[in-house]
């Protein structure tokens, strides 16, 4: 008879991590003015091992997640788009964005929401095409030099970065726009939990097959 904790793990039911290899406690939160609101595709929702969308949202006190694919009837959504003392925007690469490197977003009087989709570059092609609450929202983008630390999965393109990396250079850069006011020592320590996570699951993937294998899955560029 097979043991009973080989059947079931308990998982955390914050990072949604088995609690054996839970990252919670490295998690330093920050308290943002800016709203994030993460769009998980249901296919990252079941990464529990690799997934940094729930890391983000841990270690940014204001934010959601809401789970889906299409968001066009979304009544919390579309609640926050109609607002009108907020400015919407969704961070998306694109010809017509605004640069976030140049390009300030501080606006007296209003909110700044922005609209992260957490997804493989095909599936938030996706989500951006049925969701057609989006499809007018302003989109920001940022130009970087960094390159991803996330060993266990292949980015389709040098300059791709994961859901956490990419929200990190938006906290750098509305800070130096004078939009946040986030301390040097919570922006060196955001990343600490997915850092963890990565060097965790590598070390599993060595102790399974004696060397570090990288994890291989398909992209294609929106």
């Amino acid at each position: 008879m097979e043991n009973n904790e080989e059947i079931y793990r308990e998982n955390c039911y914050k990072c949604y991590r088995p609690k054996s290899s839970c990252m919670c406690k490295y998690v330093n939160s920050i308290n943002t003015d800016t709203k994030f609101i993460i769009l998980m595709h249901p296919k990252e929702f079941q990464k529990t091992k690799n997934g940094s969308g729930h890391l983000t949202n841990l270690s940014l006190d204001n934010s959601r997640i809401f789970i889906g694919i299409d968001f066009t009837n979304h009544k919390e959504i579309n609640t926050l788009i109609n607002d009108t003392n907020n400015n919407c925007y969704i961070l998306y690469p694109g010809l017509d964005t605004i640069k976030l490197n140049t390009q300030s977003i501080k606006e007296e009087g209003k909110n700044n929401v922005i609209f992260i989709i957490d997804s493989t570059w095909a599936c938030s092609k996706k989500i951006l095409r049925v969701s057609k609450n989006l499809h007018n929202l302003k989109r920001v983008s940022f130009e970087h030099t960094k390159h991803s630390n996330f060993k266990i999965k292949t980015q389709p393109n040098s300059y791709c970065l994961s859901t956490m990396e990419s929200t990190l250079c938006v906290l750098e850069l509305l800070t130096q726009q004078g939009v946040e006011d986030i301390s040097k020592d919570k922006i060196a320590s955001f990343l600490r939990p997915f850092e963890k996570m990565v060097e965790y699951q590598v070390e599993k993937s060595i102790e399974s097959n004696g060397q570090y294998i990288r994890y291989k899955r398909p992209y294609k560029k929106p």
